[in-house]
């Protein structure tokens, strides 16, 4: 039987986002969440933590708004460059599945029990990682990662589901 981790650690900037930062003369003022995710999100809820980070201090209120207000998840703030070490210490990556898409991204989804990126992730993620998904960051990436965790990890109930849709 496969180990199943206990928490869903997902990069919002690139992952559950386009990507994209849209700014005005005030400086940034948008991010484009995608439609779909939320829902994959919803269908593994129970069965996983799920934890989101973003490195991206201006853009925080957004990103909060979205992902603890609205849906209701944990989010942390954490810089890129002390992400690896962070979650090796509060998480240990034997008992983590990431979703990330850059470059940081590469060394900690090579470490973690189960590293998924979108299909427009930087390559150095997409070749560190054990699964790609068929959709891009903000276009249902994450809804993509959810199915396949549930396939890998609780196959009857991703067979139930299936079914009943």
């Amino acid at each position: 039987m496969k180990k199943i981790p206990e928490y869903l650690i997902i990069d919002v900037d690139g992952v559950m986002t386009t990507g994209q930062f849209i700014y005005d003369i005030s400086g940034k003022v948008m991010k484009i969440f995608g439609a779909h995710d939320n829902d994959g999100l919803k269908i593994i809820k129970n069965y996983f933590k799920i934890i989101f980070l973003t490195a991206d201090k201006k853009g925080f209120k957004i990103t909060k708004k979205r992902i603890t207000g609205d849906m209701g998840f944990d989010l942390e703030l954490i810089d890129e460059k002390n992400r690896y070490l962070y979650l090796e210490k509060k998480y240990k990556f034997n008992n983590i599945i990431y979703i990330g898409d850059g470059i940081y991204d590469a060394k900690i989804l090579s470490k973690a029990e189960l590293g998924i990126c979108p299909s427009n992730a930087r390559k150095e993620a997409i070749k560190s990682c054990n699964y790609v998904t068929p959709s891009e960051s903000g276009n249902g990436a994450v809804l993509d990662s959810c199915l396949y965790i549930l396939k890998r990890y609780y196959k009857k109930e991703y067979t139930s589901f299936i079914k009943n849709i």
